[in-house]
């Protein structure tokens, strides 16, 4: 069945006219490969396939007057269709008929994966969690759930796709240019970066790309993106590097280069090359209100890319370093509360007990502006240097403390996992609320039985906020119910009189803003509270 997902191709257009109609933007996120030795190699026609393995590659160099055709008939034979089918729950016609919803007013979901998922317009098939089956469901049956890019990075058959494109799917068919098609198995697969390594099955001498340098691209150099747009099959479209370094607040290792090349449904894990036929990116995401492509897309560089291809290869998983903080970037009011002189480095505002941060004596309210001699110049620095130096090493630190520069030494470790990071739920405690006529709020010490109501971990502490007055001084700073109030001014807060107490302090101070710590369900920050 799943040979047959590309072949409706009108099914899934009309699909994608209605999803345009009705919701925002597609989104996907890719990879690259592995690198190899280059030995220029020339493909007569497009869809050609060497008889032997070889190393793509233009067999002279590009040229503006030249056209796109030889670099194209050049890495193409390399970049192919994967198609998906698993099992899926069939649902009663009244929950299936169900469309996506999306915030307009949320412009996050202007952002959206673009692989083609769900060739069937009537069936609404989630791809996050699946569902229990109850007495209204039918029988599982299998379903395709989606088609996607990819692109050959060996002799021997391993693919970079997305992770979004294999998700969940029980079988996994890749074609190549020529319609040759292989059984894949998932060699391993990373979310965090979204991205998948396939290894086709009984595959030799096969075509594949090398990786090329994005750090020595510029914004203004020409690019090329070869994918799966619709289910059409190899379609290339070409453009510029409009931006390079794009942070779209996607997850914590967002680096993207923008391009204006057309990017589409299907599109997902299809690579960007560069004009010598190397791939310098991944085809990422798009911007577009409407659905289709408004010449914002995105791709992820490959210089990060490689480092997760690698290890997906290697160990069929991906092993991070973390060192155990929640950070925030530092605003110019921050800055000002923290006396820095610049709005560089990034702001702790949580040190995880046990965790490596700890032990190197890390503390709220340090602003990191360099690990392992990198310069933290913003606060989505640190995350990347982190991530991508080696477990159980360890690492010089530079901190901010108290207007004063702090050399530290930092051991990183694997990153822990969700139940790890979760923790143990403390005991019920009694809480007695009361009126802070200074702050304008009624606040509370915190117990089990609020955290669950307000949907805060475990390790929060503090006061909470149950109400503010309209012009208090606390809704003037920003303060709504439901915020949880964990350092004020230098000072821990623990019960209501904290507050009062952080309060006086602050007024007797001549800064204009001093630092509170806060929490909510969405996470720990630090502001900055103007007390006059």
């Amino acid at each position: 069945m799943i040979k047959e997902i590309a072949k409706p191709l009108i099914p899934a257009v009309k699909w994608l006219s209605v999803a345009a109609a009705t919701a925002a933007v597609v989104v996907s996120i890719q990879v690259s490969a592995d690198d190899q030795d280059q030995n220029g190699l020339k493909v007569s026609q497009y869809n050609a396939i060497p008889e032997k393995a070889a190393l793509l590659t233009p067999s002279k160099p590009w040229s503006p007057a030249s056209g796109f055709a030889d670099l194209i008939e050049s890495v193409n034979p390399a970049v192919v269709h994967v198609s998906t089918s698993g099992f899926v729950q069939q649902r009663s016609r009244a929950r299936s008929r169900q469309g996506e919803q999306f915030d307009f007013n949320d412009p996050r979901d202007f952002f959206r994966r673009f692989f083609e998922g769900n060739p069937y317009p009537n069936e609404r098939f989630d791809q996050d969690q699946p569902e229990e089956p109850n007495e209204n469901d039918g029988e599982r049956e299998t379903r395709p759930l989606g088609i996607g890019s990819g692109f050959i990075i060996s002799q021997d058959g391993y693919v970079v796709t997305n992770h979004h494109v294999i998700d969940r799917a029980d079988e996994i068919v890749v074609t190549l240019p020529n319609g040759e098609e292989y059984d894949a198995e998932i060699k391993g697969s990373d979310p965090k970066t979204d991205l998948a390594l396939l290894k086709l099955a009984n595959a030799n001498d096969l075509p594949y790309v090398p990786w090329g340098d994005d750090k020595s691209s510029r914004v203004g150099d020409w690019v090329l993106a070869i994918g799966n747009p619709f289910g059409l099959g190899g379609s290339a479209s070409t453009g510029i590097i409009s931006a390079l370094g794009r942070d779209i607040r996607s997850g914590p290792y967002d680096d993207f280069i923008q391009v204006d090349a057309a990017i589409n449904r299907g599109n997902s894990g299809g690579p960007l090359f560069n004009m010598n036929g190397e791939v310098i990116g991944i085809n990422s995401m798009i911007y577009s209100p409407s659905g289709g492509s408004v010449g914002i897309g995105f791709a992820i560089p490959a210089s990060l890319a490689q480092g997760v291809v690698s290890q997906l290869r290697d160990s069929g998983e991906v092993q991070r370093s973390w060192i155990g903080v929640e950070i925030g970037e530092i605003t110019e009011d921050l800055a000002k509360a923290f006396e820095r002189e610049n709005q560089e480095g990034a702001l702790v505002s949580l040190v995880r007990k046990d965790s490596p941060a700890q032990r190197a004596g890390l503390e709220q309210g340090d602003i990191i502006l360099s690990f392992n001699g990198k310069k933290i110049s913003e606060v989505r620095n640190l995350p990347k240097e982190v991530a991508q130096s080696q477990v159980g090493k360890t690492y010089p630190l530079e901190v901010w403390r108290n207007g004063k520069l702090k050399k530290l030494k930092i051991k990183t470790e694997a990153f822990p996992s969700d139940d790890e990071l979760a923790g143990t739920p403390k005991k019920q405690e009694k809480v007695t609320p009361s009126s802070d006529e200074q702050m304008g709020a009624e606040l509370t010490p915190l117990n089990d039985e609020l955290r669950a109501q307000y949907r805060l971990p475990a390790e929060a502490k503090g006061v909470l906020v149950l109400s503010v007055e309209r012009n208090g001084l606390a809704a003037k700073n920003g303060i709504r119910r439901g915020v949880v109030i964990e350092k004020f001014h230098g000072i821990d807060v623990r019960k209501p009189s904290d507050v009062s107490a952080a309060l006086k302090e602050a007024k007797s101070s001549k800064l204009p803003f001093v630092p509170m710590l806060i929490r909510s369900s969405r996470g720990v920050t630090f502001i900055a509270f103007k007390y006059k």
